[in-house]
């Protein structure tokens, strides 16, 4: 059994009790996004060929065929009405992140992934495909070689992979062909949107902006802030936005528990609270234990060999179970307390939602 022990006490301690001292002071461009700085989300449709024979199937993929066609019907090919057996091609939809200001000419990365049922992209070509924002216009243009981060090996009686050989990512592959009209120049106003809603930070993120640039900063809500230029900064918002980006603040947040219970990861914060509260925990282990035996007939007595199962059971209903008392208000004393329990990950994340449910956990708890 895993214990939750000093491994895992000394990366909860060093996260959480040293935290308070680690997180006095942070950038508030690190805590904002600016209104309308942001990414815009690329998709778009093409055929990956020169693949060995690990392409689709035509067969089960008929818009593979129908997209070959096409494509040669362009380049002056007609095979309309022919029987295409090649598995040399794939069809893939294609993905892409096209950053703010981005200018005509520029290149960004994409991601290809198969779409039908080919085994693998190693060693394929994208061909020219169109990049389309959510308003249906072309905003990229996309061509390479895809490298494939897995690969995968078999024989006649085995086989080994690591990694997806089914996605592939283009490094620089599409050339940007429209920009995304916006100019902070002609901004008269802006908007911070915080990245974790809070009102205590947005109220601190305010103060800091007026200090340092009296009746610049509007509180609107706990994810907005308003900044208005002042007189020093007409018509040149680039400017108060990159002073104002290198001020510290001290970010606040809500105390939280954070439980992912498909890997049996538990995090939380500094500010976990628990008020005092007794925790019993006692498990019950079964074991089953398959030892088949062969009964071997006497010698002209006509018998049959069988195997006799042999089944051994053995039942641990908890004995050692034990009594905890956390009392404490500190995550350093919450991690003691549990740890003298000797539980695994697994049993902390029940223990945590049992102290929920009492009422002695002064935090919120997100399951993943």
């Amino acid at each position: 059994m895993l214990r939750f022990a000093a491994p895992l006490i000394a990366l909860l301690l060093s996260l959480g009790v040293a935290a308070p001292a680690a997180m006095a002071q942070t950038r508030i461009k690190d805590v904002v996004n600016v209104e309308n700085v942001r990414d815009n989300q690329l998709v778009g449709y093409g055929l990956v060929v020169g693949l060995a024979g690990t392409g689709d199937r035509l067969r089960n993929t008929p818009f593979t065929e129908e997209s070959m066609q096409a494509m040669l019907e362009r380049m002056g090919v007609n095979i309309r009405g022919t029987e295409m057996k090649t598995q040399n091609v794939a069809a893939v939809s294609i993905t892409a992140t096209m950053g703010p200001f981005a200018r005509n000419g520029s290149r960004i990365d994409v991601q290809v992934s198969a779409l039908g049922d080919a085994s693998s992209l190693q060693g394929g070509t994208l061909i020219v495909s169109s990049l389309r924002g959510l308003d249906g216009e072309i905003y990229a243009v996309a061509q390479g070689n895809v490298a494939v981060s897995g690969f995968k090996g078999q024989g006649a009686a085995a086989s080994v992979s690591r990694g997806v050989t089914t996605s592939a990512r283009i490094a620089g592959g599409a050339i940007i062909e429209r920009e995304v009209p916006y100019s902070l120049l002609s901004a008269t106003s802006l908007k911070l949107a915080l990245k974790n809603p809070d009102f205590a930070t947005a109220d601190r993120i305010a103060a800091a902006i007026n200090a340092k640039y009296p009746g610049s900063a509007t509180v609107l809500d706990p994810a907005t802030v308003q900044l208005t230029p002042g007189q020093n900064f007409v018509g040149n918002v680039i400017d108060l936005v990159t002073r104002i980006g290198e001020l510290s603040i001290k970010v606040d947040q809500p105390a939280r528990v954070v439980i992912n219970e498909a890997s049996g990861t538990v995090v939380m914060n500094a500010d976990v609270r628990v008020t005092p509260v007794a925790i019993a925990q006692g498990g019950l282990t079964i074991t089953v234990t398959e030892s088949p035996q062969v009964s071997q007939p006497a010698p002209l007595s006509n018998g049959q060999t069988t195997v006799v199962p042999r089944t051994n059971v053995q039942v641990n209903d908890g004995n050692g179970a034990s009594l905890a008392m956390v009392d404490g208000a500190s995550l350093q004393t919450l991690v003691s307390g549990l740890n003298t329990l000797g539980v695994s990950p697994r049993d902390l994340i029940t223990i945590l939602q049992a102290i929920k449910s009492a009422g002695a956990l002064q935090a919120d708890i997100e399951v993943q």
